[in-house]
């Protein structure tokens, strides 16, 4: 029985075309702590705790978007790009990217246990936070990195 989870192979472009500038975006956003009052909104939130506010579960908030956005932005390119077909999709291809997925997790959580017991307080948030979208990109990298090897031994081979 095949399975079909992986999004056409078009889909890597059209990810890694949101990807770079998202990545970018993203990280001026968090370096510079960018919140243009543009993207100052409005927005439902499904809790709502404030500093010297009262808490509440559904309510509306003023929150400045542009984290949120960028945030969104870079999980749906890296969810594109890491789950898009190659051109040639074999098992082999397959055992190349569960094998990935599985260090990617090991290395994820490897890294998340060290900064449990080694990081605290504000700098704990911000490795979570990167935390979010560091499983992806190290799937990424390995998996593209091992297939880069495969298509060298079968060219050498060749």
């Amino acid at each position: 029985m095949k399975l079909n989870y992986l999004f056409p192979n078009r889909y890597k472009k059209i990810g890694l075309i949101i990807l770079i500038p998202s990545l970018i975006l993203g990280l001026i956003v968090v370096i510079y702590d960018l919140e243009p009052e543009s993207f100052d909104l409005n927005v439902p939130a499904i809790f709502v705790n404030g500093i010297l506010e009262d808490s509440a579960f559904m309510g509306i908030t003023n929150n400045n978007i542009l984290n949120e956005i960028c945030g969104v932005l870079l999980i749906i390119s890296l969810i594109l790009v890491a789950f898009s077909k190659e051109k040639q999709e074999d098992e082999l291809i397959n055992k190349i990217r569960l094998e990935s997925l599985v260090w990617a997790t090991y290395l994820n959580y490897g890294i998340l246990l060290l900064a449990m017991i080694f990081v605290y307080e504000l700098s704990f948030l911000w490795v979570m936070i990167f935390n979010m979208f560091t499983i992806l990109l190290f799937f990424i990298i390995r998996f593209n990195w091992q297939v880069m090897k495969l298509n060298k031994t079968v060219s050498y081979e060749e």
